[in-house]
Protein backbone atom coordinates (compact mmCIF):
# COMPACT_ATOMS: atom_id res chain seq x y z
CA UNK A 1 0.00 0.00 0.00
CA UNK A 2 1.61 3.22 -1.14
CA UNK A 3 0.93 6.47 0.87
CA UNK A 4 -1.66 7.71 -1.26
CA UNK A 5 -4.02 4.64 -0.32
CA UNK A 6 -4.30 2.83 3.31
CA UNK A 7 -6.83 1.39 5.53
CA UNK A 8 -7.79 2.29 9.02
CA UNK A 9 -9.52 0.52 11.55
CA UNK A 10 -11.24 2.61 14.60
CA UNK A 11 -13.04 -0.36 15.79
CA UNK A 12 -13.47 -4.58 15.44
CA UNK A 13 -10.12 -6.36 15.37
CA UNK A 14 -11.39 -9.23 13.56
CA UNK A 15 -11.91 -9.78 10.25
CA UNK A 16 -15.84 -11.24 11.00
CA UNK A 17 -16.69 -8.62 13.25
CA UNK A 18 -18.33 -5.52 12.61
CA UNK A 19 -15.90 -3.07 11.75
CA UNK A 20 -15.48 0.94 11.83
CA UNK A 21 -12.50 2.57 9.66
CA UNK A 22 -11.81 4.40 6.72
CA UNK A 23 -10.10 4.08 3.29
CA UNK A 24 -8.00 6.56 2.11
CA UNK A 25 -7.52 7.07 -1.67
CA UNK A 26 -5.86 10.17 -3.79
CA UNK A 27 -9.46 11.81 -4.13
CA UNK A 28 -10.58 11.67 -0.65
CA UNK A 29 -11.36 8.86 1.84
CA UNK A 30 -14.94 6.93 2.46
CA UNK A 31 -15.89 5.71 5.82
CA UNK A 32 -16.71 2.11 6.48
CA UNK A 33 -18.62 0.10 6.39
CA UNK A 34 -19.72 2.20 3.28
CA UNK A 35 -22.21 1.64 0.27
CA UNK A 36 -20.95 2.08 -3.24
CA UNK A 37 -23.85 2.78 -5.69
CA UNK A 38 -22.92 1.69 -9.40
CA UNK A 39 -22.74 4.43 -12.28
CA UNK A 40 -22.02 1.57 -14.65
CA UNK A 41 -21.46 4.23 -18.15
CA UNK A 42 -19.99 7.17 -15.78
CA UNK A 43 -23.34 7.89 -14.19
CA UNK A 44 -25.22 7.03 -11.18
CA UNK A 45 -28.05 6.64 -13.51
CA UNK A 46 -30.93 9.66 -13.31
CA UNK A 47 -28.91 11.26 -10.93
CA UNK A 48 -26.25 14.86 -10.80
CA UNK A 49 -22.76 13.81 -9.42
CA UNK A 50 -23.65 16.12 -6.74
CA UNK A 51 -26.78 14.90 -5.72
CA UNK A 52 -25.13 11.96 -5.38
CA UNK A 53 -22.94 13.06 -3.13
CA UNK A 54 -25.48 15.23 -0.88
CA UNK A 55 -26.90 11.88 0.09
CA UNK A 56 -23.72 10.63 2.04
CA UNK A 57 -22.30 8.53 -0.65
CA UNK A 58 -18.53 8.53 -0.38
CA UNK A 59 -17.60 5.90 -3.34
CA UNK A 60 -19.23 4.98 -6.26
CA UNK A 61 -18.60 2.19 -8.94
CA UNK A 62 -18.20 1.94 -12.80
CA UNK A 63 -17.69 -0.89 -15.21
CA UNK A 64 -14.71 -1.65 -17.20
CA UNK A 65 -15.93 -3.73 -19.62
CA UNK A 66 -18.89 -1.04 -20.26
CA UNK A 67 -16.65 2.20 -20.51
CA UNK A 68 -13.86 0.04 -22.79
CA UNK A 69 -17.08 -0.60 -25.69
CA UNK A 70 -18.37 2.57 -25.07
CA UNK A 71 -16.88 5.66 -25.75
CA UNK A 72 -13.44 3.98 -25.22
CA UNK A 73 -10.59 4.05 -21.70
CA UNK A 74 -8.73 5.32 -24.52
CA UNK A 75 -11.43 8.49 -24.91
CA UNK A 76 -11.64 9.15 -20.84
CA UNK A 77 -8.13 8.82 -20.56
CA UNK A 78 -7.97 11.78 -22.79
CA UNK A 79 -10.30 13.61 -21.27
CA UNK A 80 -8.55 13.83 -17.96
CA UNK A 81 -9.54 10.37 -16.58
CA UNK A 82 -12.88 9.39 -15.20
CA UNK A 83 -13.43 11.53 -12.34
CA UNK A 84 -13.40 14.59 -14.59
CA UNK A 85 -15.12 12.84 -17.19
CA UNK A 86 -18.15 12.33 -15.76
CA UNK A 87 -17.82 15.28 -12.88
CA UNK A 88 -17.23 13.37 -9.84
CA UNK A 89 -14.21 14.35 -6.90
CA UNK A 90 -14.53 11.65 -4.72
CA UNK A 91 -13.21 7.89 -4.51
CA UNK A 92 -14.05 6.37 -7.99
CA UNK A 93 -14.02 2.11 -7.85
CA UNK A 94 -13.68 0.10 -11.21
CA UNK A 95 -14.94 -3.51 -11.65
CA UNK A 96 -12.81 -5.77 -13.96
CA UNK A 97 -15.45 -6.63 -16.02
CA UNK A 98 -15.71 -10.42 -14.55
CA UNK A 99 -19.29 -9.91 -13.73
CA UNK A 100 -19.77 -9.54 -17.26
CA UNK A 101 -18.54 -13.15 -17.69
CA UNK A 102 -21.46 -14.24 -15.45
CA UNK A 103 -24.27 -12.01 -16.64
CA UNK A 104 -22.88 -12.20 -20.57
CA UNK A 105 -22.33 -15.73 -20.14
CA UNK A 106 -24.12 -16.69 -23.85
CA UNK A 107 -21.83 -14.04 -25.59
CA UNK A 108 -18.49 -14.79 -24.44
CA UNK A 109 -15.69 -17.34 -24.91
CA UNK A 110 -13.22 -17.90 -22.16
CA UNK A 111 -10.04 -19.60 -21.37
CA UNK A 112 -6.63 -19.89 -19.14
CA UNK A 113 -5.56 -16.83 -21.82
CA UNK A 114 -8.74 -13.89 -21.04
CA UNK A 115 -12.06 -13.55 -21.92
CA UNK A 116 -13.63 -12.57 -25.41
CA UNK A 117 -17.07 -10.82 -25.40
CA UNK A 118 -18.99 -10.65 -28.38
CA UNK A 119 -19.81 -6.57 -27.49
CA UNK A 120 -23.25 -6.54 -28.12
CA UNK A 121 -23.53 -2.68 -27.07
CA UNK A 122 -21.32 -2.06 -29.61
CA UNK A 123 -21.20 -4.62 -32.64
CA UNK A 124 -17.52 -4.26 -32.23
CA UNK A 125 -15.65 -7.75 -29.89
CA UNK A 126 -13.50 -7.06 -26.36
CA UNK A 127 -11.19 -9.11 -25.47
CA UNK A 128 -9.98 -9.06 -21.42
CA UNK A 129 -7.08 -10.74 -19.52
CA UNK A 130 -5.48 -10.00 -16.90
CA UNK A 131 -3.08 -7.60 -18.01
CA UNK A 132 -5.12 -5.80 -20.61
CA UNK A 133 -7.96 -5.27 -17.67
CA UNK A 134 -5.63 -3.45 -15.47
CA UNK A 135 -4.54 -1.19 -18.62
CA UNK A 136 -8.30 -0.23 -19.18
CA UNK A 137 -8.70 0.90 -15.47
CA UNK A 138 -5.75 2.80 -15.55
CA UNK A 139 -6.52 4.90 -18.80
CA UNK A 140 -9.78 5.32 -16.76
CA UNK A 141 -8.06 6.66 -13.70
CA UNK A 142 -10.18 4.82 -10.91
CA UNK A 143 -8.88 5.23 -7.33
CA UNK A 144 -9.42 1.42 -7.09
CA UNK A 145 -8.76 -1.29 -9.57
CA UNK A 146 -10.02 -4.94 -9.54
CA UNK A 147 -8.49 -7.92 -10.73
CA UNK A 148 -9.93 -9.66 -13.76
CA UNK A 149 -12.05 -12.99 -11.98
CA UNK A 150 -14.78 -15.36 -13.23
CA UNK A 151 -17.59 -15.26 -11.63
CA UNK A 152 -20.00 -18.35 -12.04
CA UNK A 153 -23.69 -18.42 -11.62
CA UNK A 154 -24.76 -20.02 -7.77
CA UNK A 155 -26.39 -23.14 -9.53
CA UNK A 156 -23.30 -23.73 -11.86
CA UNK A 157 -21.83 -27.57 -11.31
CA UNK A 158 -19.36 -27.99 -9.01
CA UNK A 159 -16.65 -28.65 -11.33
CA UNK A 160 -17.56 -25.06 -13.63
CA UNK A 161 -17.18 -23.52 -9.80
CA UNK A 162 -14.04 -25.44 -9.11
CA UNK A 163 -12.28 -24.54 -12.89
CA UNK A 164 -13.91 -20.84 -11.97
CA UNK A 165 -11.87 -20.63 -8.74
CA UNK A 166 -9.04 -21.97 -10.27
CA UNK A 167 -8.26 -19.62 -13.26
CA UNK A 168 -9.24 -16.57 -10.56
CA UNK A 169 -6.47 -17.63 -8.84
CA UNK A 170 -4.21 -17.80 -11.98
CA UNK A 171 -5.43 -14.80 -13.00
CA UNK A 172 -4.67 -12.89 -10.01
CA UNK A 173 -1.35 -14.27 -9.50
CA UNK A 174 -1.06 -12.62 -13.08
CA UNK A 175 -2.44 -8.96 -11.99
CA UNK A 176 0.11 -9.19 -8.83
CA UNK A 177 3.16 -9.40 -11.41
CA UNK A 178 1.84 -6.67 -13.80
CA UNK A 179 0.92 -4.34 -11.19
CA UNK A 180 4.36 -4.99 -9.60
CA UNK A 181 5.96 -5.05 -12.75
CA UNK A 182 4.20 -1.25 -13.51
CA UNK A 183 5.80 0.06 -10.22
CA UNK A 184 5.58 4.34 -9.96
CA UNK A 185 3.21 3.84 -13.07
CA UNK A 186 0.90 2.24 -10.82
CA UNK A 187 1.14 3.62 -7.69
CA UNK A 188 -1.76 5.39 -8.21
CA UNK A 189 -4.37 2.89 -8.37
CA UNK A 190 -4.87 0.17 -5.70
CA UNK A 191 -5.41 -3.45 -6.39
CA UNK A 192 -8.30 -5.75 -5.09
CA UNK A 193 -8.16 -9.43 -5.69
CA UNK A 194 -11.28 -11.50 -5.75
CA UNK A 195 -12.45 -14.54 -3.97
CA UNK A 196 -14.43 -17.06 -5.82
CA UNK A 197 -15.41 -20.92 -4.73
CA UNK A 198 -19.22 -20.45 -4.68
CA UNK A 199 -20.86 -22.60 -2.86
CA UNK A 200 -17.78 -24.16 -0.97
CA UNK A 201 -15.98 -23.17 1.76
CA UNK A 202 -13.31 -25.38 1.39
CA UNK A 203 -12.60 -23.23 -2.09
CA UNK A 204 -13.04 -20.04 -0.08
CA UNK A 205 -10.49 -21.12 2.14
CA UNK A 206 -8.46 -22.41 0.03
CA UNK A 207 -8.59 -18.95 -2.74
CA UNK A 208 -8.00 -16.73 0.94
CA UNK A 209 -4.86 -18.52 1.73
CA UNK A 210 -3.86 -18.33 -1.81
CA UNK A 211 -4.42 -14.63 -2.34
CA UNK A 212 -3.81 -13.23 1.47
CA UNK A 213 0.41 -14.15 1.05
CA UNK A 214 0.00 -11.91 -2.36
CA UNK A 215 -0.61 -8.54 -0.31
CA UNK A 216 -3.00 -7.34 -2.78
CA UNK A 217 -4.84 -3.90 -1.13
CA UNK A 218 -8.21 -4.90 -0.49
CA UNK A 219 -10.03 -8.37 -0.45
CA UNK A 220 -12.94 -9.04 -2.43
CA UNK A 221 -15.37 -12.10 -1.90
CA UNK A 222 -17.02 -12.33 -5.57
CA UNK A 223 -19.72 -15.20 -6.54
CA UNK A 224 -22.38 -13.82 -3.93
CA UNK A 225 -26.11 -12.48 -4.89
CA UNK A 226 -25.82 -14.59 -8.19
CA UNK A 227 -28.72 -16.80 -7.73
CA UNK A 228 -28.33 -18.46 -4.13
CA UNK A 229 -31.03 -18.35 -1.35
CA UNK A 230 -29.97 -15.46 1.87
CA UNK A 231 -29.19 -18.44 4.08
CA UNK A 232 -26.01 -19.68 2.15
CA UNK A 233 -25.35 -15.94 0.50
CA UNK A 234 -24.81 -15.32 4.87
CA UNK A 235 -22.73 -18.62 5.62
CA UNK A 236 -20.49 -17.98 2.58
CA UNK A 237 -19.69 -14.67 3.68
CA UNK A 238 -19.30 -16.27 7.26
CA UNK A 239 -17.35 -19.32 6.25
CA UNK A 240 -15.15 -16.82 3.70
CA UNK A 241 -14.48 -13.56 6.28
CA UNK A 242 -12.30 -15.68 9.25
CA UNK A 243 -9.74 -16.15 6.12
CA UNK A 244 -9.15 -12.69 5.05
CA UNK A 245 -6.76 -10.63 6.76
CA UNK A 246 -7.64 -8.06 9.43
CA UNK A 247 -5.94 -5.05 8.69
CA UNK A 248 -7.14 -4.68 5.01
CA UNK A 249 -10.56 -4.01 3.91
CA UNK A 250 -13.37 -6.46 2.73
CA UNK A 251 -15.64 -5.80 -0.08
CA UNK A 252 -18.55 -8.01 -1.13
CA UNK A 253 -19.39 -7.13 -4.54
CA UNK A 254 -22.92 -7.03 -5.77
CA UNK A 255 -25.17 -7.00 -2.55
CA UNK A 256 -27.20 -3.74 -1.26
CA UNK A 257 -30.79 -4.33 0.05
CA UNK A 258 -30.98 -2.71 3.76
CA UNK A 259 -30.91 -6.54 5.54
CA UNK A 260 -27.93 -7.79 3.54
CA UNK A 261 -26.19 -4.33 4.12
CA UNK A 262 -26.98 -5.32 7.92
CA UNK A 263 -26.36 -9.11 8.19
CA UNK A 264 -23.07 -8.40 6.14
CA UNK A 265 -21.73 -6.03 8.32
CA UNK A 266 -22.23 -7.86 11.39
CA UNK A 267 -20.10 -10.31 8.91
CA UNK A 268 -16.97 -8.08 8.69
CA UNK A 269 -17.54 -6.72 5.39
CA UNK A 270 -16.51 -3.14 5.20
CA UNK A 271 -17.48 -1.94 1.53
CA UNK A 272 -20.33 -2.75 -0.85
CA UNK A 273 -21.49 -1.99 -4.29
CA UNK A 274 -25.04 -2.47 -6.31
CA UNK A 275 -27.22 -1.38 -8.86
CA UNK A 276 -30.26 -1.64 -6.22
CA UNK A 277 -31.25 1.73 -5.52
CA UNK A 278 -31.04 3.38 -8.66
CA UNK A 279 -33.00 0.31 -10.30
CA UNK A 280 -35.44 -0.49 -7.98
CA UNK A 281 -36.37 3.44 -8.16
CA UNK A 282 -36.75 3.13 -12.55
CA UNK A 283 -39.08 0.17 -11.45
CA UNK A 284 -41.31 2.54 -9.27
CA UNK A 285 -40.03 0.55 -5.99
CA UNK A 286 -39.06 2.66 -2.70
CA UNK A 287 -37.26 1.47 0.68
CA UNK A 288 -39.27 2.38 3.76
CA UNK A 289 -38.45 0.91 7.20
CA UNK A 290 -41.60 -1.24 6.76
CA UNK A 291 -40.26 -2.85 3.75
CA UNK A 292 -40.53 -1.65 -0.29
CA UNK A 293 -43.58 0.29 -1.63
CA UNK A 294 -44.81 -0.02 -4.85
CA UNK A 295 -45.73 3.08 -5.98
CA UNK A 296 -47.72 2.52 -8.75
CA UNK A 297 -50.17 0.95 -6.68
CA UNK A 298 -53.68 2.84 -6.47
CA UNK A 299 -53.33 2.56 -2.45
CA UNK A 300 -51.00 5.72 -2.75
CA UNK A 301 -53.70 7.91 -5.22
CA UNK A 302 -54.76 9.90 -2.42
CA UNK A 303 -51.29 9.87 -0.10
CA UNK A 304 -50.65 13.18 0.43
CA UNK A 305 -47.93 12.21 2.88
CA UNK A 306 -44.12 11.95 2.03
CA UNK A 307 -42.61 8.29 1.12
CA UNK A 308 -40.83 8.51 4.30
CA UNK A 309 -41.99 10.80 7.28
CA UNK A 310 -38.32 10.90 8.91
CA UNK A 311 -36.81 11.43 5.64
CA UNK A 312 -34.66 14.42 4.84
CA UNK A 313 -33.74 13.46 0.32
CA UNK A 314 -35.33 16.32 -1.58
CA UNK A 315 -37.95 13.57 -2.60
CA UNK A 316 -39.46 13.60 0.64
CA UNK A 317 -38.99 16.61 1.61
CA UNK A 318 -40.85 17.99 -1.00
CA UNK A 319 -43.13 15.80 -2.64
CA UNK A 320 -46.23 13.52 -1.79
CA UNK A 321 -46.86 9.54 -2.20
CA UNK A 322 -49.77 10.82 -4.18
CA UNK A 323 -47.52 13.08 -6.51
CA UNK A 324 -44.77 10.55 -7.56
CA UNK A 325 -47.72 7.70 -7.59
CA UNK A 326 -48.99 10.31 -10.29
CA UNK A 327 -45.38 10.52 -12.18
CA UNK A 328 -44.84 6.51 -12.49
CA UNK A 329 -48.56 6.57 -13.82
CA UNK A 330 -47.74 8.64 -16.73
CA UNK A 331 -44.49 7.34 -17.26
CA UNK A 332 -42.87 10.60 -16.45
CA UNK A 333 -38.75 10.50 -16.57
CA UNK A 334 -39.01 12.01 -13.07
CA UNK A 335 -40.57 9.43 -10.73
CA UNK A 336 -37.58 6.96 -11.34
CA UNK A 337 -35.51 9.98 -10.52
CA UNK A 338 -37.20 10.80 -7.54
CA UNK A 339 -37.71 6.74 -6.05
CA UNK A 340 -33.90 6.76 -7.24
CA UNK A 341 -33.12 9.58 -4.71
CA UNK A 342 -35.05 8.10 -1.94
CA UNK A 343 -33.32 4.81 -2.22
CA UNK A 344 -29.79 6.35 -2.09
CA UNK A 345 -30.35 8.39 0.95
CA UNK A 346 -32.24 5.44 2.69
CA UNK A 347 -29.27 3.41 2.20
CA UNK A 348 -26.46 6.06 3.10
CA UNK A 349 -28.25 6.63 6.03
CA UNK A 350 -28.50 2.77 7.12
CA UNK A 351 -24.70 2.79 6.45
CA UNK A 352 -24.32 5.95 8.62
CA UNK A 353 -26.20 4.71 11.59
CA UNK A 354 -24.28 1.39 11.58
CA UNK A 355 -21.44 3.39 11.88
CA UNK A 356 -22.00 5.25 14.56
CA UNK A 357 -23.46 2.31 16.51
CA UNK A 358 -20.08 0.58 15.93
CA UNK A 359 -18.06 3.17 17.14
CA UNK A 360 -19.98 3.53 20.24
CA UNK A 361 -18.96 -0.18 20.74
CA UNK A 362 -22.57 -1.39 20.55
CA UNK A 363 -23.08 -5.26 21.28
CA UNK A 364 -23.98 -7.28 17.78
CA UNK A 365 -27.37 -7.74 20.00
CA UNK A 366 -27.97 -4.37 20.51
CA UNK A 367 -27.24 -3.33 17.14
CA UNK A 368 -30.15 -6.67 16.06
CA UNK A 369 -31.95 -5.24 18.74
CA UNK A 370 -31.76 -1.61 16.78
CA UNK A 371 -32.44 -2.97 13.40
CA UNK A 372 -35.52 -5.02 14.24
CA UNK A 373 -37.21 -1.71 15.58
CA UNK A 374 -35.85 0.79 12.90
CA UNK A 375 -36.31 -1.34 10.19
CA UNK A 376 -39.04 -3.83 10.88
CA UNK A 377 -39.85 -4.96 7.20
CA UNK A 378 -36.33 -5.76 6.63
CA UNK A 379 -36.34 -7.85 9.99
CA UNK A 380 -36.64 -11.63 10.33
CA UNK A 381 -39.90 -11.64 8.01
CA UNK A 382 -37.93 -10.27 5.36
CA UNK A 383 -39.37 -6.99 3.02
CA UNK A 384 -43.02 -7.19 2.12
CA UNK A 385 -44.83 -4.44 0.68
CA UNK A 386 -47.45 -2.83 -0.62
Amino acid sequence: MTGQFGFEIDVGGSPAEPRRGRFRTPHGSFETPAFAPCGTQATIKGLFPETVAASGTELILSNTYHLALRPGSELVREAGGLHSFMGWSGPLLTDSGGFQVFSLSGMRHISDEGVRFAGPDSGGALELDPRRALEIQRDLGSDIAMVLDECPSADAPEQKIREAHRRTLLWADQARRVHAEWGDAGRGQAVFCILQGGRFPELRREAAEHLVPLDFDGYAIGGVSVGEKKELMYATVAETTPHLPPEKIHYLMGVGKPDDLFEFVLRGIDMFDCVTPTRHGRNNEVFVPEGVLRMRNNQHKRSFVPIQADCDCPTCTQFTRAYVRHLAVAKEMLAGILMSVHNLWFLQRLMRNLRERIAERHPESQLREWFRESHPGWSDAGSGGA
